[in-house]
Protein backbone atom coordinates (compact mmCIF):
# COMPACT_ATOMS: atom_id res chain seq x y z
CA UNK A 1 0.00 0.00 0.00
CA UNK A 2 1.27 3.81 -0.28
CA UNK A 3 1.34 4.98 3.27
CA UNK A 4 3.97 7.55 2.23
CA UNK A 5 2.85 10.63 4.08
CA UNK A 6 3.45 13.94 1.87
CA UNK A 7 6.33 16.11 2.27
CA UNK A 8 4.31 19.50 2.96
CA UNK A 9 7.07 21.23 4.19
CA UNK A 10 9.17 20.50 1.61
CA UNK A 11 6.37 21.74 -1.26
CA UNK A 12 5.42 24.58 0.54
CA UNK A 13 8.91 26.00 0.33
CA UNK A 14 9.16 24.67 -2.99
CA UNK A 15 6.63 26.10 -4.65
CA UNK A 16 4.22 29.11 -4.57
CA UNK A 17 0.57 29.06 -4.59
CA UNK A 18 -1.83 30.33 -6.66
CA UNK A 19 -5.22 28.52 -5.72
CA UNK A 20 -8.91 29.48 -6.48
CA UNK A 21 -12.45 28.55 -6.73
CA UNK A 22 -15.68 29.47 -8.89
CA UNK A 23 -18.67 27.47 -8.02
CA UNK A 24 -17.73 23.64 -9.43
CA UNK A 25 -14.56 24.93 -10.66
CA UNK A 26 -10.94 24.98 -8.79
CA UNK A 27 -8.16 26.03 -10.12
CA UNK A 28 -4.52 25.82 -8.49
CA UNK A 29 -1.27 27.48 -10.49
CA UNK A 30 1.97 26.70 -8.63
CA UNK A 31 5.39 27.83 -9.24
CA UNK A 32 8.38 26.92 -8.12
CA UNK A 33 10.53 28.20 -5.89
CA UNK A 34 13.01 26.45 -4.61
CA UNK A 35 16.34 24.86 -6.15
CA UNK A 36 15.49 21.03 -6.93
CA UNK A 37 18.86 20.14 -5.03
CA UNK A 38 20.32 17.14 -3.54
CA UNK A 39 18.00 17.92 -0.62
CA UNK A 40 14.77 18.16 -2.10
CA UNK A 41 15.32 14.87 -3.97
CA UNK A 42 16.21 13.02 -0.95
CA UNK A 43 13.30 14.69 0.58
CA UNK A 44 10.76 13.25 -2.14
CA UNK A 45 12.30 9.95 -2.35
CA UNK A 46 10.51 8.21 -0.06
CA UNK A 47 6.92 8.92 -1.66
CA UNK A 48 8.41 8.19 -5.18
CA UNK A 49 9.17 4.66 -3.57
CA UNK A 50 6.21 4.37 -1.89
CA UNK A 51 4.46 4.61 -4.75
CA UNK A 52 5.85 2.67 -7.25
CA UNK A 53 6.81 -0.08 -4.56
CA UNK A 54 3.56 -2.23 -5.39
CA UNK A 55 4.57 -2.25 -9.19
CA UNK A 56 7.85 -2.70 -8.48
CA UNK A 57 7.31 -6.49 -6.34
CA UNK A 58 4.43 -7.45 -9.24
CA UNK A 59 6.87 -6.50 -11.99
CA UNK A 60 10.13 -8.13 -10.12
CA UNK A 61 8.47 -11.15 -9.47
CA UNK A 62 6.91 -11.46 -13.32
CA UNK A 63 10.41 -10.97 -14.87
CA UNK A 64 12.05 -13.51 -12.48
CA UNK A 65 14.58 -10.70 -10.41
CA UNK A 66 15.04 -10.27 -7.00
CA UNK A 67 13.38 -7.09 -5.45
CA UNK A 68 16.56 -5.71 -4.56
CA UNK A 69 19.41 -7.00 -7.04
CA UNK A 70 22.69 -6.08 -6.14
CA UNK A 71 25.02 -4.53 -8.87
CA UNK A 72 25.77 -7.24 -11.44
CA UNK A 73 23.48 -9.30 -10.54
CA UNK A 74 21.43 -11.33 -13.38
CA UNK A 75 19.13 -8.50 -14.06
CA UNK A 76 20.27 -6.01 -11.86
CA UNK A 77 20.33 -3.81 -15.23
CA UNK A 78 16.69 -4.26 -15.48
CA UNK A 79 15.45 -2.86 -12.46
CA UNK A 80 11.88 -0.84 -11.80
CA UNK A 81 11.54 1.92 -12.41
CA UNK A 82 14.64 3.36 -12.71
CA UNK A 83 15.62 0.95 -15.80
CA UNK A 84 12.88 3.10 -18.29
CA UNK A 85 13.19 5.64 -21.09
CA UNK A 86 13.30 8.68 -19.96
CA UNK A 87 9.94 9.50 -21.71
CA UNK A 88 8.28 6.56 -19.51
CA UNK A 89 9.96 8.48 -16.42
CA UNK A 90 8.31 11.99 -17.26
CA UNK A 91 5.07 10.17 -17.31
CA UNK A 92 5.47 8.86 -14.70
CA UNK A 93 6.71 11.39 -12.73
CA UNK A 94 3.30 13.53 -13.44
CA UNK A 95 1.41 10.95 -11.94
CA UNK A 96 3.08 10.50 -8.94
CA UNK A 97 3.50 14.71 -8.69
CA UNK A 98 -0.52 14.60 -9.34
CA UNK A 99 -0.62 12.24 -5.99
CA UNK A 100 1.26 14.69 -4.21
CA UNK A 101 -0.22 17.75 -4.60
CA UNK A 102 -3.66 15.85 -5.06
CA UNK A 103 -3.18 15.44 -0.86
CA UNK A 104 -1.34 18.33 -0.16
CA UNK A 105 -3.58 21.23 -1.52
CA UNK A 106 -7.16 22.11 -1.37
CA UNK A 107 -8.95 21.17 -4.42
CA UNK A 108 -12.84 22.63 -5.44
CA UNK A 109 -14.97 20.80 -3.34
CA UNK A 110 -12.65 20.44 -0.33
CA UNK A 111 -12.73 16.73 -0.23
CA UNK A 112 -9.88 14.64 1.68
CA UNK A 113 -8.54 12.73 -0.98
CA UNK A 114 -6.02 9.61 -0.43
CA UNK A 115 -4.19 7.34 -2.47
CA UNK A 116 -4.33 4.43 -0.86
CA UNK A 117 -2.05 2.67 -3.98
CA UNK A 118 -0.94 3.41 -6.92
CA UNK A 119 -1.68 1.64 -10.38
CA UNK A 120 1.63 1.42 -11.93
CA UNK A 121 1.03 -2.48 -11.95
CA UNK A 122 -1.38 -2.30 -14.65
CA UNK A 123 1.30 -0.69 -16.88
CA UNK A 124 1.20 -3.86 -19.38
CA UNK A 125 3.87 -2.26 -21.69
CA UNK A 126 6.12 -1.51 -19.17
CA UNK A 127 5.81 -5.13 -17.65
CA UNK A 128 6.27 -6.63 -21.71
CA UNK A 129 9.64 -4.38 -21.93
CA UNK A 130 11.10 -5.14 -18.58
CA UNK A 131 10.36 -9.06 -19.18
CA UNK A 132 12.63 -8.37 -22.50
CA UNK A 133 14.90 -6.29 -20.91
CA UNK A 134 16.23 -8.77 -18.33
CA UNK A 135 16.82 -11.42 -21.06
CA UNK A 136 17.98 -8.79 -23.39
CA UNK A 137 20.34 -5.86 -21.53
CA UNK A 138 20.92 -4.24 -25.51
CA UNK A 139 17.13 -3.81 -25.60
CA UNK A 140 16.40 -0.54 -26.25
CA UNK A 141 12.80 1.57 -27.34
CA UNK A 142 10.08 3.26 -25.93
CA UNK A 143 7.30 2.35 -23.66
CA UNK A 144 3.85 3.39 -24.62
CA UNK A 145 1.11 4.99 -22.01
CA UNK A 146 -1.13 2.97 -19.86
CA UNK A 147 -4.40 2.46 -21.01
CA UNK A 148 -7.44 4.87 -18.95
CA UNK A 149 -7.15 7.61 -16.34
CA UNK A 150 -3.57 8.54 -15.55
CA UNK A 151 -4.60 8.99 -11.90
CA UNK A 152 -7.18 8.10 -9.29
CA UNK A 153 -7.92 9.41 -5.58
CA UNK A 154 -11.00 8.42 -3.54
CA UNK A 155 -12.44 10.53 -0.49
CA UNK A 156 -14.05 7.92 1.77
CA UNK A 157 -17.13 8.58 4.43
CA UNK A 158 -17.57 7.98 8.20
CA UNK A 159 -17.97 4.39 7.35
CA UNK A 160 -15.14 3.69 5.20
CA UNK A 161 -17.49 3.57 1.93
CA UNK A 162 -16.36 5.76 -0.89
CA UNK A 163 -18.62 8.71 -0.98
CA UNK A 164 -16.40 10.70 -3.69
CA UNK A 165 -13.86 10.04 -6.57
CA UNK A 166 -11.05 11.52 -8.40
CA UNK A 167 -9.83 10.99 -11.97
CA UNK A 168 -7.78 12.77 -13.74
CA UNK A 169 -4.94 13.23 -16.59
CA UNK A 170 -1.52 14.11 -15.56
CA UNK A 171 0.84 15.76 -18.32
CA UNK A 172 4.20 16.51 -18.72
CA UNK A 173 5.63 18.87 -21.24
CA UNK A 174 9.57 20.14 -21.61
CA UNK A 175 8.20 23.10 -22.13
CA UNK A 176 4.97 24.90 -21.24
CA UNK A 177 3.31 27.23 -23.37
CA UNK A 178 0.15 28.46 -24.35
CA UNK A 179 -0.01 26.31 -27.51
CA UNK A 180 1.50 23.58 -25.82
CA UNK A 181 -1.52 23.55 -23.39
CA UNK A 182 -4.17 24.43 -26.21
CA UNK A 183 -2.90 20.92 -28.04
CA UNK A 184 -3.14 19.14 -24.59
CA UNK A 185 -6.57 20.09 -23.81
CA UNK A 186 -8.50 20.33 -27.67
CA UNK A 187 -5.95 18.24 -29.67
CA UNK A 188 -3.08 18.55 -32.02
CA UNK A 189 -3.82 20.83 -34.97
CA UNK A 190 -5.07 19.01 -38.24
CA UNK A 191 -5.79 20.35 -41.47
CA UNK A 192 -9.34 20.88 -41.82
CA UNK A 193 -9.63 20.99 -45.91
CA UNK A 194 -9.66 24.32 -46.89
CA UNK A 195 -6.13 25.01 -45.73
CA UNK A 196 -6.19 25.82 -42.51
CA UNK A 197 -4.76 24.50 -39.56
CA UNK A 198 -7.09 23.54 -36.15
CA UNK A 199 -7.47 22.14 -33.56
CA UNK A 200 -8.68 18.29 -34.09
CA UNK A 201 -11.23 18.08 -30.92
CA UNK A 202 -9.44 15.27 -29.70
CA UNK A 203 -7.78 16.31 -26.53
CA UNK A 204 -8.48 16.30 -22.60
CA UNK A 205 -11.49 18.31 -22.89
CA UNK A 206 -13.14 15.32 -25.37
CA UNK A 207 -11.59 12.41 -22.80
CA UNK A 208 -13.77 14.15 -19.81
CA UNK A 209 -16.54 15.37 -22.11
CA UNK A 210 -17.59 11.98 -24.60
CA UNK A 211 -15.13 9.21 -23.12
CA UNK A 212 -15.02 9.55 -19.25
CA UNK A 213 -18.97 9.37 -18.59
CA UNK A 214 -19.30 6.09 -16.40
CA UNK A 215 -17.19 4.78 -13.49
CA UNK A 216 -13.42 4.15 -15.04
CA UNK A 217 -11.66 0.77 -15.43
CA UNK A 218 -9.59 1.89 -12.99
CA UNK A 219 -11.54 1.47 -10.11
CA UNK A 220 -11.84 -1.60 -10.78
CA UNK A 221 -8.55 -2.33 -11.03
CA UNK A 222 -8.14 0.12 -7.32
CA UNK A 223 -10.85 -2.29 -5.80
CA UNK A 224 -8.76 -5.27 -6.64
CA UNK A 225 -6.01 -4.28 -5.40
CA UNK A 226 -7.59 -3.53 -1.93
CA UNK A 227 -8.95 -6.90 -2.17
CA UNK A 228 -5.63 -8.48 -2.48
CA UNK A 229 -3.55 -5.75 -0.02
CA UNK A 230 -5.84 -5.08 3.06
CA UNK A 231 -8.90 -6.44 2.64
CA UNK A 232 -10.22 -5.68 5.68
CA UNK A 233 -8.95 -2.41 6.07
CA UNK A 234 -10.91 -1.33 2.90
CA UNK A 235 -13.77 -3.94 3.38
CA UNK A 236 -16.50 -0.75 3.37
CA UNK A 237 -14.46 1.07 0.16
CA UNK A 238 -14.42 -2.36 -1.59
CA UNK A 239 -18.28 -2.90 -1.17
CA UNK A 240 -19.37 0.80 -2.43
CA UNK A 241 -17.19 0.41 -5.80
CA UNK A 242 -18.90 -3.21 -6.23
CA UNK A 243 -21.84 -1.37 -6.00
CA UNK A 244 -21.30 1.27 -8.63
CA UNK A 245 -20.11 -1.50 -10.45
CA UNK A 246 -23.12 -3.08 -11.00
CA UNK A 247 -24.60 -3.35 -14.34
CA UNK A 248 -27.97 -3.52 -13.23
CA UNK A 249 -29.22 -0.91 -11.27
CA UNK A 250 -25.55 0.40 -10.01
CA UNK A 251 -25.53 2.90 -7.14
CA UNK A 252 -23.52 5.88 -8.48
CA UNK A 253 -20.55 7.19 -6.57
CA UNK A 254 -20.17 11.49 -7.24
CA UNK A 255 -16.79 12.54 -9.83
CA UNK A 256 -14.17 15.06 -9.44
CA UNK A 257 -12.07 15.30 -12.72
CA UNK A 258 -8.62 16.47 -12.63
CA UNK A 259 -6.06 18.17 -15.13
CA UNK A 260 -2.64 18.37 -13.86
CA UNK A 261 -0.23 19.95 -16.11
CA UNK A 262 3.43 19.93 -15.56
CA UNK A 263 6.65 21.52 -17.32
CA UNK A 264 9.33 24.22 -17.42
CA UNK A 265 8.33 27.17 -17.54
CA UNK A 266 9.44 29.76 -20.37
CA UNK A 267 10.81 33.86 -20.14
CA UNK A 268 7.60 35.16 -21.33
CA UNK A 269 4.98 34.05 -18.68
CA UNK A 270 4.68 36.85 -16.00
CA UNK A 271 4.86 35.80 -11.94
CA UNK A 272 1.34 34.34 -11.47
CA UNK A 273 -0.02 34.52 -14.84
CA UNK A 274 -1.36 30.89 -15.97
CA UNK A 275 -2.06 29.57 -19.29
CA UNK A 276 -5.74 28.44 -18.25
CA UNK A 277 -8.39 30.96 -17.05
CA UNK A 278 -8.44 30.86 -13.16
CA UNK A 279 -11.85 32.38 -12.71
CA UNK A 280 -14.12 31.02 -15.31
CA UNK A 281 -14.70 27.19 -16.12
CA UNK A 282 -13.23 26.40 -19.62
CA UNK A 283 -16.08 26.50 -22.27
CA UNK A 284 -15.17 23.67 -23.60
CA UNK A 285 -15.26 21.62 -20.75
CA UNK A 286 -19.26 20.06 -21.14
CA UNK A 287 -18.63 17.42 -18.23
CA UNK A 288 -21.26 18.02 -15.66
CA UNK A 289 -18.47 16.56 -12.88
CA UNK A 290 -16.82 19.04 -10.67
CA UNK A 291 -13.40 20.29 -12.76
CA UNK A 292 -9.84 20.94 -10.94
CA UNK A 293 -7.08 22.12 -12.90
CA UNK A 294 -3.39 22.59 -11.85
CA UNK A 295 -0.55 24.27 -13.61
CA UNK A 296 2.65 23.21 -12.57
CA UNK A 297 5.86 25.63 -13.39
CA UNK A 298 9.04 23.97 -12.60
CA UNK A 299 12.91 24.67 -13.58
CA UNK A 300 14.99 22.70 -15.18
CA UNK A 301 12.43 19.60 -14.39
CA UNK A 302 13.98 17.28 -16.55
CA UNK A 303 16.93 17.25 -14.97
CA UNK A 304 14.80 16.47 -11.23
CA UNK A 305 13.05 13.92 -12.94
CA UNK A 306 16.20 11.70 -14.06
CA UNK A 307 17.66 12.75 -10.56
CA UNK A 308 14.90 11.38 -8.64
CA UNK A 309 14.46 8.22 -10.84
CA UNK A 310 17.84 7.14 -10.63
CA UNK A 311 18.08 7.41 -6.72
CA UNK A 312 15.50 4.87 -5.99
CA UNK A 313 16.41 2.91 -3.74
CA UNK A 314 19.90 3.56 -4.53
CA UNK A 315 21.22 2.49 -0.83
CA UNK A 316 19.31 -0.53 -0.82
Amino acid sequence: MHTCEVPGDTLDKWLQQYPSTAGNYGHLLLEQLGASDAALIETFRPYFESAHLDARERFHEEIGIDLHPDAGASGAHAIYPNCLPSKTRRGLFGEVMAGMVTQHYAYVGDHKWQIPIFLFRNHEDVKSYLFALARDPSLTREVMGRHGSDFLAIALDAEGKVERYLAGEAKWRKVLSGSVVESLLLGPKVDDGKGKRVHSGKGIWHQFNERDKNLPHGMRQLQKLLKERDPDGFAAAIYSIDQALLLDHPTPIPRTNLVLICGNDYPSRGEGVPLIDWNLKPAEYKSPHDLQVVELFLSEGDKLIEDIYDCLWSAI
